[in-house]
């Protein structure tokens, strides 16, 4: 089972446990929402280029509103059987894996709030992702060079500019603050109080 094909079926047992009002790290969402988010990301493609591109936020936000009305059972009914044939998602492996770690933590941290125990493959793989997703998720950091440091040793500068900053912390803890989580990623900035600020204030992550 590949790392991304385990984040999915954890989360999957992880939605079925909680039930679907269950708490999660994305503002206003239950753990329904998260579901019917998962569901039409894979099910509609419509949906699909409105969680990146701005303008097209209100569409998107209709479909999933309309996909949170059906049942949370039927959700993860849906999700189980995996994406279509003709699905992105049946063939983006390297997208796949940190959109379903990511949600996974999403659901879980609210339940428990400790850190991933260190995972070799989990964090080989997460690793190579942040190569893109490192220089993707912080395209609104304008000015600040930004390296990733991990405690095993790894290194990555994702993004160059007059203000240095490092990011430190596990592959995943860093794949969270990436992503936007940074109120619970364990991460530590180092830099001049003006660039950790800025990195801090940016709108880094999806």
């Amino acid at each position: 089972m590949t790392p991304a094909a385990r984040e999915r079926a954890d989360l999957l047992s992880l939605l079925e446990k909680v039930g679907p009002t269950s708490d999660t790290l994305c503002d206003g969402w239950q753990t329904q929402q998260l579901a019917a988010h998962l569901v039409a990301r894979e099910r509609q493609p419509a949906a699909l280029p409105g969680i990146l591109l701005p303008p097209l936020h209100g569409l998107t936000q209709r479909i999933e509103k309309h996909t949170a009305s059906r049942p949370y059972e039927e959700l993860l009914a849906t999700l189980a059987d995996g994406p279509p044939l003709w699905a992105p998602a049946r063939w983006t492996e390297a997208g796949e894996l940190a959109e379903w770690f990511v949600h996974h933590e999403d659901a879980r941290r609210p339940v428990d709030p400790t850190p991933r125990a260190a995972d070799p493959a989990l964090d080989d793989a997460l690793w190579g992702r942040l190569a893109i997703f490192g220089r993707v998720n912080t395209l609104k950091a304008r000015g600040l060079a930004i390296t990733l440091e991990t405690p095993d040793g790894r290194t990555r500068t994702v993004r160059k500019g007059d203000q240095a900053v490092t990011l430190r912390g596990s592959v995943t803890e860093l794949t969270l603050w990436l992503f936007g989580r940074r109120d619970v990623a364990q991460v530590e900035i180092d830099g001049t109080p003006e660039a950790v600020s800025a990195a801090t204030q940016a709108q880094i992550g999806l």
